[in-house]
């Protein structure tokens, strides 16, 4: 299967998952099996399996240790793809947890939706102005709730 249709069914995989959180975020299934389980499970192994597909075939100066091996790495375009997957799976979990989160802080979720679009296309951006508002909202800062 070529890195390019790889690609394309593992970003249109993750689709489902962000409409659930952000139209159907209370439904049963959205943060226990499909959001937080189900897709981000799926491209891990779709992850695991284009790493080793690769192991052999890695280009000389590519590693993780410096910008130029990642950059070495990232030529060939089945890493590339692994790397994207990386963060589509990722994405996907920390919206899944914003959601969560957001539903046990009693965070509206219409200032959750921004927050999701945000994590969807800039990762980080999305998380830092959940953070941004769960803080206003709780009046401190903290990453976690304390136990009950």
């Amino acid at each position: 299967m070529s890195a390019d249709l790889i690609f394309s069914i593992c970003n249109s995989a993750v689709l489902p998952g962000w409409a659930l959180l952000i139209f159907m975020p209370k439904w049963k299934w959205t943060l226990s099996l499909i959001s937080a389980g189900l897709i981000p499970f799926v491209l891990g192994l779709v992850y695991v399996g284009l790493f080793i597909s690769q192991s052999g075939s890695m280009p000389e100066g590519g590693g993780f240790g410096s910008l130029a091996g990642v950059a070495s790495l990232f030529a060939n375009p089945y890493v590339l793809t692994a790397g994207w997957i990386h963060y589509l799976a990722f994405d996907l979990f920390v919206g899944a947890w914003e959601v969560r989160d957001s539903q046990q802080q009693g965070i509206s979720h219409w200032l959750v939706i921004p927050c999701l679009l945000l994590t969807f296309m800039l990762g980080p951006t999305g998380l830092a102005l959940y953070f941004i508002i769960r803080t206003v909202k709780n009046r401190r800062f903290e990453i976690y709730a304390a136990p009950a």
